[in-house]
């Protein structure tokens, strides 16, 4: 991953603790970072473990990327961090954030969780920011580990101590079921038993969310707040679908990665193709820029509902949803600021419908025939202020 991005990089064991490391180490706690309501809530845990204050972006409702222009001078005065989210796979614009961020003499910090295949301003995403964090459960389909992207071979050691004082020893039950998984998988798949396998995950406490976000706990999560910065008291919501986290990770983990990560390549093509061929449809808008390998498309659909109960009718399952976005689903005010522009965020959280690329031909042929409608942005700009939960 150095040579691909031409950046020093350090492993962890998931890319919410190597953005916790990267959070700690160039943002003083207290600041206030300005990144995407239509996210993962983990990541907007991650942050107030942080010990710092989420402020909610106005987003692009055609992609959902940051949207540079419609954020207040006022905002960009107060922040002392930006995180991007490249949803998906589709670039946050980073070199207008950069160049932003370089003005105040703040951070710029790129997730890349979605991106590791995309590219923006020539350069690939993650290598832009003053750090960057990956994940390799999503392109790499390790469902484990990431990494954290650097300037600076100076910086390493620092980073690596950091990494190495927030770690909690390897456990061999994880290493065991880290080994099965891929198997048991398999084999439910084959036997066509998802729906009874993704409920005994949750019996097992791998499996967390009843819905699309976790439950808040606003009352817990107040008292979390006086322990920050740290990640024991947010450990409830920062470990949720991901218990191992912030295992130190063992040798059956390591090497299963590594062999995942080099065929990389083969599945940034695969990805590539089906990205291209889910764009030609009626329910996607085509980026202006190049067609990236995103790592899931999202078609926008009149009535995502019907579209997911569809897909569920032939063991299709979606995920990747992030609706309501952050600031309704942290609402008031007590631990996030709103967005000054919410309504193409909830637009876009409202109408998202996340395909994996590689299902594209089967996608296509099942919205097809459910009747599937693409979105009409007269349609969806009524109500625009509001989600949907």
């Amino acid at each position: 991953m150095r040579d691909r991005l031409g950046r020093e990089c350090l492993y962890v064991p998931s890319c919410r603790f190597g953005l916790y490391v990267a959070l700690r180490r160039w943002c003083a706690p207290g600041g206030r970072v300005l990144m995407s309501p239509v996210n993962d809530d983990v990541i907007f845990f991650v942050v107030l473990a942080a010990g710092l204050r989420p402020v909610q972006a106005p987003l692009d409702s055609r992609d959902g990327s940051i949207d540079v222009s419609a954020v207040p001078e006022d905002v960009w005065g107060g922040l002392s961090c930006v995180l991007t989210t490249n949803l998906y796979g589709n670039p946050d614009p980073a070199p207008e954030l950069r160049s932003r961020c370089d003005a105040l003499g703040i951070p710029l910090i790129e997730d890349a969780a979605h991106a590791i295949g995309s590219a923006v301003g020539g350069r690939p995403v993650g290598g832009v920011g003053d750090a960057a964090v990956f994940s390799l459960s999503k392109h790499v389909g390790a469902g484990t580990g990431g990494f954290l992207a650097f300037d600076g071979s100076g910086l390493r050691d620092e980073l690596g101590a950091m990494r190495d004082e927030l770690l909690l020893p390897g456990r061999l039950r994880s290493e065991l079921l880290h080994g099965l998984r891929p198997y048991a998988e398999a084999g439910v798949r084959g036997l066509r038993l998802v729906r009874a396998a993704r409920a005994a995950l949750r019996l097992l406490g791998q499996e967390e969310r009843a819905g699309i976000r976790m439950p808040l706990r606003a009352r817990e999560l107040t008292e979390a707040l006086r322990t920050a910065p740290g990640l024991d008291g947010f450990d409830p919501w920062v470990r949720v679908d991901m218990h191992d986290y912030r295992l130190r990770p063992g040798r059956t983990r390591l090497r299963r990665t590594e062999r995942l990560l080099s065929g990389v390549g083969v599945r940034l093509d695969a990805h590539l193709a089906g990205t291209e061929r889910l764009l030609a449809t009626p329910w996607a808008r085509r980026p202006a820029g190049p067609v990236q390998p995103l790592f899931r498309v999202p078609l926008l659909v009149a009535d995502r509902d019907a579209a997911i109960a569809a897909l569920a009718r032939q063991r299709v399952t979606t995920g990747y949803l992030y609706d309501p976005p952050l600031d309704v689903y942290a609402g008031g005010g007590e631990f996030t600021d709103p967005s000054p522009s919410p309504g193409p965020a909830a637009r876009f959280a409202r109408h998202a419908l996340p395909v994996d690329p590689c299902r594209a031909e089967q996608v296509i042929r099942i919205l097809g025939a459910s009747g599937a409608r693409p979105v009409e942005w007269g349609e969806s700009a009524r109500g625009e202020t509001g989600s949907r939960g």
